[in-house]
């Protein structure tokens, strides 16, 4: 399946391929291998390959490398060949400041006061390896990058870190309907309880 044109700056509706991006996101970071392979399988060429390759790579940030070892290794099951991205230098650390900038916008600055404060190494991390080396790849968009951030979080309870990336979706340039269909492309993972609190969480970031 080929990528849709034009996706480099926003994401004003949620199309059917990034629906399933987002779905398979949450079952990556939060299911059990079961889960995951069925996922996976059930792909079936509905998600651009490198759409996956992507997200299956940034799922270390967000939910550890065992669990994006094993989803990559289901992954190579059914597709053995690397989908990568054309060839291009790796980000650079000015990359990962600027995607983090963008992300958090008018917090940028406080963030990075604050993460240093945690840790100086966990500041240079987050930019270099985080915002830089993964998230600023080509590949996938950054809305998408967002959108997929988003519904791990969900999946996996990390509600400080959901509030942050559903500004930084916004930020990023997804439309509020778009984060709306991507929180509904949840429903049957999170549950009824669970969705309603990540809804509440939303409309508390939209209303500001």
């Amino acid at each position: 399946m080929t990528p849709p044109r034009d996706i480099h700056d926003s994401l004003d509706v949620l199309d059917d391929a990034t629906a399933a991006l987002v779905h398979l996101a949450a079952v990556v970071a939060a299911g059990n291998e079961d889960e995951v392979r069925g996922e996976i399988a059930r792909t079936g060429g509905a998600i651009p390959d490198v759409w996956v390759e992507e997200l299956l790579l940034q799922t270390y940030l967000f939910a550890g490398f065992p669990r994006a070892l094993n989803a990559m290794r289901e992954w190579r099951r059914v597709h053995p060949a690397v989908a990568g991205s054309p060839v291009s230098p790796e980000p650079s650390r000015a990359d990962g400041e600027a995607t983090c900038e963008r992300v958090y916008g008018r917090m940028y600055d406080r963030l990075r006061e604050n993460i240093r404060h945690l840790h100086p190494l966990l500041d240079d991390w987050m930019i270099t390896e985080g915002y830089g080396k993964v998230l600023s790849r080509p590949g996938l968009d950054l809305p998408r990058r967002e959108l997929c951030i988003v519904a791990a979080c969900a999946a996996t309870g990390q509600d400080r870190q959901l509030h942050s990336h559903l500004h930084g979706a916004r930020n990023a340039g997804v439309s509020v309907s778009a984060v709306d269909a991507g929180l509904e492309a949840l429903a049957d993972l999170l549950g009824a309880s669970r969705l309603r609190d990540v809804k509440l969480l939303w409309s508390r970031v939209r209303g500001k």
